[in-house]
């Protein structure tokens, strides 16, 4: 890399400390990837930390045993990816490997901190796919299952993105997503939206929506078309639409529940995607009481 910081900052310190990651003593790495990740919280201070060379020591950091130099290693490395420049110099240097190597063996706020880094990286559409076949979707399902809140909200903001391909679906619901995803639909812990969007994301291939329905996701689904916000109301109803379309079973269940009212109040004051989703199972609905 060659950017142009944006002021020197120490750099006389940081080649110091990138010398001391080099060093086979444990705790003189600790030591340097610790100071590291404070100087990474600083803006001006990535792009002196990134043309200095640290990026690769910093990712091969990520292999080792000793958990606070993983810890330190992969939350520099996420501070540094803030920066879109930077970003791609991380990119380049093969970090996502590494990354779901700390998902699987770091302590927890290392797993959160890579969590949120493959967040950043996934935005990234190139490597969205890259990201699924790496082995990524697993541990951050079970981080969305067991981790800490913060821990839910960076894997589930990762898991949106990946929902995105449809080669990562199948293995989205494979990796057991679809339950944790159903709990995280209790407006007490804020993540509604996102939750009901991946499910709406899922809900176009038959392994989501059988799991969907097995879980007990319909009644909860209903809920959030009555009660959700714009947005989570609309992913709802798409997601309904999608089990009712697939399903006389699911489409029985849905009407059980109630689901007709808040459809017919959806149909006329939704937004115009929640208003043509909700129109158009209204009809199904019709439709299938004639045949």
């Amino acid at each position: 890399m060659d950017l142009k910081p944006e002021n020197s900052g120490s750099e006389t310190q940081v080649h110091k400390l990138i010398e001391d990651l080099k060093c086979e003593s444990v705790d003189v790495q600790r030591f340097a990837t610790s100071e590291l990740r404070m100087l990474t919280k600083h803006m001006e201070n990535r792009i002196v930390i990134a043309n200095c060379g640290a990026i690769s020591l910093l990712i091969s950091l990520l292999y080792s045993t000793d958990l606070g130099i993983q810890e330190n290693a992969v939350t520099a490395l996420l501070n540094l990816s803030i920066n879109d420049e930077i970003k791609a110099a991380i990119v380049d240097s093969n970090v996502i490997d590494p990354l779901v190597h700390v998902l699987e063996t770091g302590n927890a706020e290392a797993k959160e901190n890579s969590a949120a880094a493959i967040f950043n990286l996934s935005a990234l559409k190139e490597l969205m796919l890259r990201i699924g076949r790496a082995g990524a979707i697993k541990p951050l399902v079970e981080l969305l299952e067991n981790g800490s809140s913060q821990g839910k909200k960076d894997a589930i903001r990762a898991l949106f993105n990946l929902s995105v391909i449809t080669e990562n679906k199948p293995r989205i619901v494979e990796a057991g997503a679809i339950r944790p995803l159903i709990a995280l639909m209790d407006p007490a812990l804020g993540m509604v939206d996102k939750a009901v969007a991946i499910l709406a994301n899922l809900a176009t291939v038959s392994e989501a929506q059988i799991a969907i329905g097995r879980e007990g996701g319909i009644p909860v689904l209903v809920e959030v078309v009555e009660l959700g916000s714009a947005r989570g109301k609309e992913n709802a109803a798409a997601v309904l639409l999608r089990l009712c379309t697939s399903s006389k079973r699911f489409c029985r269940q849905v009407l059980k529940e109630g689901a007709v009212p808040p459809l017919a109040a959806l149909s006329q004051s939704g937004t115009p995607r929640a208003k043509e989703k909700a129109r158009s199972l209204l009809c199904f609905f019709r439709n299938a009481r004639r045949v």
